[in-house]
């Protein structure tokens, strides 16, 4: 099954009646491998669709693991709150946690591994030493990848639930800090919305949350969750699609961020894959002087985001999905500091390929 007519089945999920055995069967394995299978499971239910007991069976799995999910996230929620109200610190849940307690669109069906937060830089002591005390425990003990977080990037070495095996990033930014761009954190906290009933706990503000989204998706080298990602991004934008001041307050926002061009790229690509109404006016303005390279990115990945039912891309879009990943490392850090840590990565890795590695097999 090709990406257009997974799709079309996705935004018509009514459409996938006319589906044959076999289709069915490509149909599953693609949602699956884009990450995207609870979501089409959930839009499928909501729709009604009859459908043939052996797929079925794959779905109904699949959109009772995201409610269970949903489950989990908002109990892990409720610890982390107990957790770190005490520290009188505003905490800012992002992405997929975000979206399931901040009842958006994007959240339905979806399904996610850990939970991310944002958290004023200067109470990162404080917020390790309490989620340390309330069981999480550092998943990085090799030296370098603590240096490696703590130095260079946007978040502190991912923690591990000792008892229920959850995971919390604590982002002090959204970027790291060798990045070209810098967000401004501070503004998320400060524009993010209390969630009701809990007492530390924060959602971004819309404007926010989607720049946030768009940002991942610019900036991350691997495009396994690229679609899932672009369909998030389609919910988010859709739910404002009867506000005219939204578009102008979305460009103020990218601009004030210095993610402007990042959030022309996620413009082009989800009017190019969901036909979303986005402005020309405002790709125009966020584009500026780099419209033509952001084009050539878009169909960049237009290539690289394919999925496949054996999860095998031709060729082609492999070589694409290298290019994209080379270009998130060279944003990400300046070129010798990038040398420098991909030549330690690979040394890693060839230690522990051949069994010489004493300390963690987990790389950053």
């Amino acid at each position: 099954m090709n990406r257009a007519s997974l799709l079309e089945l996705l935004k018509h999920p009514q459409r996938t009646t006319a589906l044959s055995p076999n289709g069915w069967t490509e149909f599953i394995a693609t949602a699956r491998n884009a990450n995207l299978l609870g979501k089409v499971a959930q839009r499928l239910h909501e729709a009604g669709v009859a459908v043939p007991a052996a797929p079925l069976r794959h779905l109904e799995g699949a959109r009772l693991l995201s409610e269970r999910q949903h489950h989990s996230v908002a109990w892990e929620a409720q610890c982390i709150d107990a957790t770190l109200a005490q520290t009188d610190e505003p905490v800012v849940l992002l992405k997929g946690a975000a979206y399931v307690l901040g009842r958006k669109a994007a959240g339905v069906g979806r399904l996610f591994g850990d939970v991310d937060v944002l958290v004023p830089p200067g109470s990162l002591g404080k917020i390790e030493i309490r989620l340390m005390a309330g069981g999480w425990t550092q998943m990085k003990s090799e030296e370098y990848d603590q240096r490696y977080y703590r130095e260079w990037m946007h978040e502190l070495p991912p923690m591990i639930h000792v008892r229920r095996g959850t995971v919390i990033d604590v982002h002090h930014t959204i970027l790291p800090l060798t990045a070209r761009s810098h967000p401004d954190a501070d503004a998320i906290i400060a524009h993010s919305i209390p969630l009701p009933g809990y007492r530390s706990l924060r959602i971004p503000c819309d404007e926010d949350l989607i720049i946030h989204s768009m940002c991942h998706l610019a900036h991350e080298g691997e495009l396994h969750n690229a679609l899932r990602d672009l369909d998030d991004i389609n919910s988010l934008l859709s739910e404002h699609a009867d506000s005219p001041d939204f578009w102008g307050q979305l460009g103020d926002r990218a601009e004030h961020h210095d993610l402007a061009a990042s959030v022309a790229l996620c413009l082009m690509l989800v009017r190019q894959f969901f036909d979303t109404p986005v402005p020309e006016s405002l790709v125009l303005r966020l584009a500026g002087a780099d419209a033509t390279a952001i084009r050539r990115l878009t169909r960049l990945y237009d290539v690289a985001i394919v999925p496949d039912p054996e999860g095998r891309p031709p060729l082609r879009s492999l070589a694409a999905q290298l290019l994209i990943y080379i270009r998130s490392h060279w944003l990400r850090m300046p070129p010798r500091l990038l040398v420098q840590h991909l030549s330690r990565k690979a040394w890693q890795r060839l230690t522990l390929a051949s069994g010489t590695s004493p300390k963690n097999k987990q790389g950053a």
